[in-house]
């Protein structure tokens, strides 16, 4: 089997996400899903999920954590060569659920949560550093085919913000970070959904306050990171941003890339429905209520 729509979206708990997490991902019917910040430990997830995705096809390679991280794998196309963790990468103080890699299709898939800083100089801004350090190093010894996929908490650019000034002295957006994901770029790999719309305005986190998300105030941090063979394949590569809207959502999109066809067509960045064809379920966005 091969990978043909690959998804990553931080649920921001998954527990909490069930109600949406499901219909979507029979709207959407990714191959292979990228899951961040699930908030359960391995065996609560398979408890909670377990049935739920064998039913849809879905194999799952699951880290873990009972209230914080947590990342998952979830495959349609074969799960093969499940690595858990960063070898190399330092843990705050002990390792942390933060990425979990199979072989998929044929493609080296990597769920990532990368550490999000909190502030410049803090030690956990070094800890982010030498943990994506430590991740360049797996990556670079890895196979051809690959995606480095997740909540990276990294804006490539200041493009991938609403507003730079409004950014100035906070994590996300310094040198530091951004030559640390250059760094991993170095290495072959492809911005795709960039690449793809390379001068749109195209969002996939917004926080919740203060209305952010209907103001589109928000930043880009949800990446997929293709090598070059997988790269060359890309049809499509977008936001799905109606998965943002809606009765709880996470504060996150869901970004999807397809590869070899488009389901949906060549679409811009950021898009509503169709999707699900090919599929006898009926599911419903809940989101699609409003």
């Amino acid at each position: 089997m091969v990978v043909v729509r690959v998804a990553t979206w931080n649920v921001n708990s998954v527990k909490q996400r069930l109600p949406r997490l499901l219909p979507w991902l029979d709207e959407r019917r990714p191959d292979v899903v990228c899951l961040q910040e699930t908030k359960l430990t391995t065996e609560a997830f398979t408890e909670l999920l377990g049935e739920d995705l064998a039913q849809r096809g879905y194999e799952a390679a699951v880290a873990g954590e009972s209230r914080w991280n947590g990342v998952a794998v979830l495959s349609r196309v074969g799960l093969d060569d499940v690595v858990v963790g960063v070898a190399g990468a330092p843990g705050f103080p002990h390792p942390e659920a933060r990425a979990v890699a199979a072989t998929c299709g044929g493609v080296r898939v990597h769920s990532l949560y990368v550490p999000n800083g909190r502030e410049p100089d803090s030690d956990h801004y070094r800890y982010k550093l030498e943990w994506l350090a430590a991740l360049r190093d797996v990556v670079a010894g890895g196979p051809a085919d690959a995606v480095v996929c997740g909540d990276i908490n990294i804006a490539p650019t200041d493009a991938d913000v609403f507003d730079p000034d409004a950014f100035v002295g906070q994590t996300h957006v310094t040198p530091p970070e951004r030559a640390a994901l250059q760094q991993l770029l170095d290495l072959g790999l492809h911005d795709v959904v960039r690449e793809k719309w390379p001068t749109e305005r195209v969002f996939s986190y917004w926080d919740y306050r203060a209305g952010m998300f209907h103001q589109d105030l928000g930043m880009r941090i949800d990446l997929v990171l293709a090598s070059a063979p997988v790269a060359g394949r890309v049809r499509a590569a977008w936001v799905d941003r109606h998965a943002r809207k809606g009765t709880g959502p996470s504060d996150h999109a869901p970004v999807i890339v397809d590869l070899d066809e488009a389901p949906d067509g060549d679409i811009g960045p950021v898009v509503p429905p169709p999707s699900a064809r090919g599929t006898s379920r009926k599911a419903r966005l809940p989101q699609a209520k409003k």
